[in-house]
């Protein structure tokens, strides 16, 4: 294969991510790693896998930001999740630090790449991220939406009985508690999930209990692994995107994008519907929102501005 993808960070997301890249055989790995050892040794067990299903495909570890000349796709999961006793600027804090050093390995080993950053919190380390490389914004992006939207999806597709194959939806706005799952946009082969509530396929209690689930998507996951989050999903998120622009797929997908004029927002990142393509973000499409939806939006951005002006103010 002669496309890269590098995967700084290789934790259970990172792990997951060089699987399933190279099940898939989508392009070659290189794995980064502050510590010693871990990206060598999941990239050697990774190969010997390979080996064992008669697939070819090249993965590497490594410590050095060098490793990542060649990367036609860097995707970004380094970084800590919140724990214990840290305040939510403890976590900016230390965050932020990660991604500039990330930024500065990506800035001077590849330039030309398609960032998508995973760590949280996620709206502002993407931002952070670009204005850290300053590459044109249709390059980096952040991984949000389509993870939001997959658990809305199997939420749904589980209440009414059917397959997540024939079920049409996304999540608008920051990844977090304030997103906005778009029911009105939401159809079940076609058939718009209002239809359903009209005909009492599924009532308006259990809809609202699906939305507030997926809100919480992540929460629910830390609490039942209680040493961990989520991976396989996030993992799977972030590959859709990078296979979108690496096959310039053209596919529709929620993702966290620097909005300038579009929503009525400026220079900030959230989630909307875009189209990847080998261009980066090709399109971001802008949808009608009605007043309820709008105020949703908004009250999302707000969260993500508070965040970035947390972060500012942190001096970060």
């Amino acid at each position: 294969m002669n496309r890269k993808i590098a995967l700084v960070g290789s934790g259970n997301i990172g792990g997951t991510m060089a699987h399933l890249i190279l099940q898939r055989r989508i392009a070659d790995v290189v794995m980064i790693d502050v510590q010693e050892g871990v990206p060598q040794g999941k990239s050697l067990d990774l190969s010997q896998g390979l080996a064992l299903e008669h697939k070819s495909g090249h993965c590497h570890g490594s410590q050095d930001y060098t490793d990542l000349k060649g990367s036609d796709v860097v995707i970004v999961t380094a970084g800590i999740a919140r724990k214990p006793g840290m305040t939510r600027d403890d976590l900016l804090s230390i965050n932020a630090n990660v991604i500039k050093n990330v930024a500065k390995g990506i800035k001077e080993n590849c330039p030309d790449a398609f960032v998508i950053v995973v760590t949280n919190p996620l709206d502002v380390m993407v931002w952070l991220m670009q204005k850290e490389l300053g590459f044109d914004a249709n390059k980096v992006v952040g991984m949000a939406g389509v993870l939001d939207s997959g658990r809305f999806i199997h939420f749904l597709a589980s209440e009414l009985g059917v397959s997540c194959e024939d079920i049409s939806s996304f999540v608008l706005g920051g990844h977090g508690d304030a997103m906005v799952p778009m029911v009105r946009y939401t159809s079940i082969a076609g058939i718009p999930l209002q239809e359903w509530i009209d005909r009492g396929w599924l009532t308006q209690e259990k809809l609202d209990q699906m939305i507030d689930r997926t809100r919480k998507g992540g929460v629910e996951i830390v609490n039942l692994l209680k040493t961990g989050s989520a991976y396989y999903a996030p993992a799977s998120a972030a590959i859709n995107m990078a296979e979108s622009y690496l096959l310039d797929s053209k596919r529709i997908l929620p993702c966290a994008v620097q909005l300038n004029g579009e929503y009525g927002m400026n220079n900030i990142y959230v989630g909307v519907p875009v189209i990847i393509g080998k261009n980066g973000v090709e399109k971001i499409i802008e949808l009608e929102l009605n007043e309820s939806e709008k105020q949703q939006f908004e009250h999302s951005v707000d969260s993500v501005r508070a965040l970035i002006s947390d972060l500012e103010n942190l001096g970060c």
